[in-house]
């Protein structure tokens, strides 16, 4: 028979794992689908109401984004916290976002993609105790959370300029991308934060957190280790 702890356990991770499989259906492509990539390269002017989609689109379905975030909010209880730190990853993410692109700073996407990963096997560990237990002491969260987020604005940047968009009403289409991807942040956040305060009410929730952050070290090792197999690859072909 299974203890109340596994069962728990069981329970919390099947939920986390559907709800990041519902939003992050195409995990391995992390891309865009055949319709919005000949939209992208075909685009023409100011198109307000696709850019929105689009970039709400590839918050829900961006799995390394997802789990960053729910390893930043997997220990925050309080409103004010989640705001701070989300606010802080927003900042993060549209400065390089519309700086990057703008300014067309070219960046290697796997690289910065492993970085990303990075940033998940961060937060993971981070939660775990691990800089405490080996240094005494952890990082600044909050800096640390606008730093990735600034990584994960140049991931978002590098998606944006495989298509080469065009300059007539480049700055509006890319604000309303940015917006699209913080009203997708806020749909993946709601049914997040739901989802762990539903497993906070388990007597079982700290052994719990061990497990899952456990989880999120290992898909943020994972990212890297594709990531990186997908530079050595790119840059043994040139």
């Amino acid at each position: 028979m299974l203890s109340t702890f596994q069962l728990s356990t069981r329970k919390c991770v099947l939920l986390i794992t559907l709800i990041l499989a519902f939003f992050s259906f195409e995990i391995f492509a992390h891309g865009v689908d055949e319709n919005t990539r000949q939209f992208l390269l075909n685009n023409k002017g100011i198109q307000i109401i696709p850019f929105l989609y689009i970039g709400a689109k590839h918050m829900v379905t961006g799995y390394d984004h997802l789990l960053f975030l729910v390893g930043v909010l997997f220990f925050l209880y309080k409103s004010k916290d989640i705001v701070i730190y989300v606010s802080m990853f927003t900042l993060g993410h549209s400065l390089t976002l519309l700086f990057g692109v703008l300014n067309d700073i070219q960046v290697n996407a796997y690289l910065i993609d492993a970085i990303i990963g990075l940033s998940v096997v961060y937060k993971g560990f981070d939660n775990l105790g691990g800089f405490k237990l080996l240094f005494g002491k952890t990082p600044n969260p909050k800096i640390a959370v606008l730093v990735f987020g600034l990584f994960h604005g140049f991931g978002l940047a590098t998606k944006i300029q495989e298509f080469q968009l065009d300059s007539n009403g480049l700055l509006a289409n890319l604000v309303a991308f940015n917006v699209g991807v913080e009203l997708g942040q806020l749909t993946a956040l709601t049914f997040i934060l739901l989802l762990i305060n539903y497993c906070r009410k388990h007597a079982s929730f700290n052994q719990f957190s061990y497990v899952i952050n456990t989880v999120l070290m290992s898909s943020g090792f994972m990212l890297i280790g594709l990531q990186l197999t997908g530079y050595f690859i790119s840059q043994s072909s040139l």
